[in-house]
């Protein structure tokens, strides 16, 4: 009997042989750099000769991978195929979907570090980031194959005498899965695998600064036992393929996470039903977010000026769920401001793969360039309390930055930077706090730190966030803890890893007999 879902244990790198065993996959891989990488369609592989080169962020000069391109007539295929295995993939049981998960996450586990120090040189996260992205997508997997058999029993349905009645959940098809670049082994591995297992097939188009860690886990998969055209690899240009596979009429659902912008265009563009299609498309979105913590007057402020500093900088900021705003009581805000200060000067901005680097690089140049443009118009919308600069040049390094007496409605208090930038916003009263914490057109997490029970009891109820915590950081979801996704523009509340997520990949059937 299969045991209960618990979550992966996270690496102690305090412990020296648990650093030792990281370094020496640092080495390992270190030898497979510069390597090509095909193009997967129906487990065969494809060389185009369009490639584009996979850059390691914390050093410009270091190819991580090349990578294949695909265009629009190998995106027809990769559909065909993904059609054609479906006709077959959706009659095997669950029990036998969920057995490759399991054997895939047993593979990942006995590999963590491995994995990990893929992300550290592909996505530039430092040990402990990539640590928790391993262990969430072990986690994603297991979790996944253990919903697809529960929702293989049957249904509870109310009984009528004389007739059997039974509900099943079917699967839906071709899957077209998009995951983002911040979590590039995590959320990848948890929208694919949600998707096969729940008896679709797929087309993986990853995101291309972290297109060989995708290319990886595909590998993996294989390596446990996944049949050829179930998942097939799809690296190529958004613009190029990225319409096609959305708006092909045989694409049943699109499984996407990335920003804002790219979601609302697939949103519109799977919305218009293409010549030959029998389906409305479904549409599985996570769009980013502007968190927020909100610390009251009676606040432990030493909890709060963690939870900011962990939640703001962590992995460079680049989370959905990061903290971008710190609204602060007027009581506190000063203290709370200087303690932030004080912890991030501590922090060291480097080489991911050095221990003891708290921040590492943001992804790429355009990151770069767009993170730097957002300070320098924070300088004319707030004060400068910490960093504003840039790192080694040899990478892409942004320090921690903090800009304080920001006004709520100020563009870095409203946009999405995805970086290391929080804004501080003083508040006169916790009610002008929560309201605040509300005027975006987000709503993914939040946080509020605060002794007052009622207060706490107010934010419950008002604070507008999918995942929303109580005298903690703001970032951190644990697959079947915090089941994650946002409301508004931050997407359709899909809330992953949770034990509605499957049915988003499903659709019921009711079969009644007369008996």
């Amino acid at each position: 009997m299969r045991i209960d879902f618990a979550n992966e244990p996270f690496t102690d790198f305090t412990k020296e042989q648990e650093s030792a065993a990281y370094e020496a996959a640092l080495e390992l891989i270190s030898g497979q750099l510069g390597r090509t990488y095909p193009i997967v369609i129906g487990g065969k592989t494809i060389e185009t000769g369009r490639t584009l080169d996979s850059i390691n962020p914390a050093d410009k000069s270091q190819v991580i991978g090349v990578v294949h391109q695909a265009g629009r007539e190998l995106a027809e295929q990769a559909v065909q195929t993904a059609y054609e295995t479906f006709q077959n993939w959706r009659g095997t049981s669950a029990k036998e979907r969920s057995g490759y998960l399991f054997k895939a996450a047993a593979i990942m586990r006995r590999r963590k570090h491995e994995f990990s120090a893929w992300l550290t040189l592909e996505s530039g996260k430092n040990r402990a980031e990539a640590d928790a992205d391993t262990a969430e997508a072990i986690d994603f997997m297991e979790f996944y194959a253990r919903e697809m058999l529960r929702l293989s029993e049957p249904q509870p349905l109310t009984r009528l005498p004389e007739e059997d009645n039974e509900l099943y959940y079917i699967p839906l098809g071709v899957g077209i899965v998009i995951p983002p670049w911040n979590f590039p082994l995590a959320i990848m591995a948890g929208m694919t695998t949600a998707s096969l297992v729940s008896g679709n097939t797929v087309v993986l188009k990853p995101a291309s600064p972290t297109a060989v860690i995708a290319a990886k886990f595909v590998e993996l998969l294989e390596e446990a036992g996944v049949p050829a055209g179930v998942v097939n690899f799809l690296p190529g240009p958004g613009g190029e393929v990225g319409d096609f596979l959305v708006e092909h009429p045989l694409t049943r659902f699109i499984s996407f996470t990335g920003s804002r912008d790219v979601g609302l265009r697939i949103n519109e563009r799977a919305a218009k039903t293409a010549p030959g299609q029998k389906w409305i498309k479904r549409v599985i979105a996570e769009m980013g977010g502007k968190d927020s913590i909100v610390v009251d007057a009676d606040a432990d402020l030493e909890l709060a000026a963690d939870a900011i500093t962990a939640s703001a900088f962590g992995f460079s900021g680049q989370k959905c769920s990061a903290c971008s705003r710190a609204i602060i009581h007027e009581d506190v805000y000063d203290k709370v401001l200087e303690m932030v200060v004080e912890r991030t000067g501590k922090l060291r901005l480097g080489n991911p793969a050095e221990r003891g680097t708290n921040v590492g690089p943001v992804v790429d140049e355009k990151a770069y360039a767009k993170i730097l443009e957002y300070i320098e118009i924070g300088k004319d919308e707030g004060r400068l309390a910490y960093g504003g600069g840039t790192g080694d040049e040899r990478g892409f390094f942004i320090e921690p930055t903090i800009f304080a007496d920001v006004n709520s409605k100020a563009r870095i208090a409203q946009e999405e930077i995805f970086g290391p930038v929080v804004a501080f916003i003083k508040a006169s009263s916790f009610e002008e706090a929560l309201e605040f914490a509300n005027n975006t057109d987000y709503g993914l997490t939040g946080a509020v730190i605060s002794r007052s029970r009622a207060h706490l009891e107010k934010a419950r109820r008002e604070f507008f966030a999918g995942n929303l915590y109580f005298n903690r950081k703001c970032t951190g979801a644990l697959v079947g803890v915090h089941p994650f996704g946002g409301f508004n523009m931050s997407g359709t509340d899909s809330k992953a890893g949770g034990r509605d997520y499957l049915l988003l990949f499903t659709q019921a059937k009711l079969v009644s007999e007369k008996m």
